[in-house]
């Protein structure tokens, strides 16, 4: 399946002995000419000590389980929140995962390496050469949703003074804190999901959708970011302006509910524990997940976790 494919191209921290971080005190107990077996055994351990058997979570959290006996923790954030930040920082702590899903797709990938600075940079300056280059990527009418879905985001950045996905860069340095944790891209492909949305829509809806989303100008507060904690506030004014348009959610926030909560379970499978080589057993266990996702997909998520799910017709 070519979503799931892409989402395996996500970078992912690689530990090694010498790259975790389970602090300086605890890394400089291991001799450099210590072997490969009992290198990985110190780190498995050193991984099993600090994961909390009866972990303290944020309210933001909600847990879920697998037939296999695996976790996945679901931390829902506000894209442009604070708090948000510390709640994922302080879940990956707790529970050391194995693996760390986040609501991205591989072509927002770079927002995890680029600092606050740059992003804020970035989202405020939107230019004739990005519509081009966006319109050269995706078609004209997605190109077009998409440099006003920037605009939204570009708006909120400059009311806040803060940039977007805060919550994914505090995901990404800590999963590679973590010995033996992968970092996966969770979220469909950008372009399927614009194409789809706008493949939704009839001319008219079109052009309304697009006049709301350029003249968007009301005032944002940060006491009103943490006020929609517990619906995302991006995801909220979406919804606002698409509430009118049922096919639109359906593509923008539903079939992205089915995607994520099947990039969760894909995770969630059991996890081999490393090997010092190829001739020692496979061992399998079940897996501790931390998915980072925008609250408003939560619901979605809870509600699919026990269905069969088939993303095939979801990604034409």
């Amino acid at each position: 399946m070519e979503g799931e494919q892409q989402q395996e191209m996500a970078a992912e921290p690689a530990p090694s002995p010498e790259a975790q971080g389970d602090g300086p005190k605890e890394a400089a107990g291991i001799a450099s000419n210590i072997s490969d077996a009992d290198a990985l055994k110190i780190l498995l351990e050193m991984k099993m000590k600090r994961r909390k058997q009866k972990p303290t979570l944020p309210s933001t959290v909600t847990e879920l389980s697998t037939e296999e006996g695996s976790k996945v923790y679901v931390v829902g954030t506000a894209h442009f929140s604070d708090s948000s930040k510390r709640d994922v920082v302080k879940t990956i702590q707790e529970v050391q995962p194995d693996v760390v899903v986040v609501e991205l797709c591989q072509y927002r990938v770079s927002m995890l390496k680029m600092d606050e600075k740059t992003l804020l940079k970035e989202a405020k300056e939107i230019n004739l050469e990005k519509l081009q280059q966006a319109i050269k990527q995706n078609g004209v009418m997605s190109g077009l949703m998409q440099m006003l879905l920037l605009k939204v985001s570009a708006h909120i950045t400059e009311q806040l003074g803060m940039a977007p996905g805060g919550e994914f860069r505090e995901a990404f340095k800590e999963a590679s804190k973590v010995p033996f944790c992968k970092f996966h891209l969770g979220d469909r492909p950008i372009p399927v999901t614009f194409k789809r949305a706008i493949a939704a829509l009839s001319f008219w809806q079109k052009v309304k959708l697009a006049w709301g989303l350029c003249f968007l100008s009301d005032p944002i507060s940060k006491d009103d970011v943490e006020k929609c904690k517990q619906k995302d506030l991006l995801e909220q004014m979406m919804a606002e302006m698409i509430g009118e348009f049922p096919d639109l959610h359906r593509t923008i926030v539903s079939e992205r509910d089915i995607y994520l909560t099947y990039m969760l379970k894909q995770a969630a499978k059991q996890t081999e524990l490393p090997r010092a080589s190829e001739a020692e057993p496979r061992r399998c266990v079940p897996s501790i997940v931390v998915g980072v996702v925008g609250m408003g997909h939560v619901p979605g998520i809870e509600k699919n976790w026990n269905t069969d799910l088939n993303i095939q017709e979801i990604m034409r």
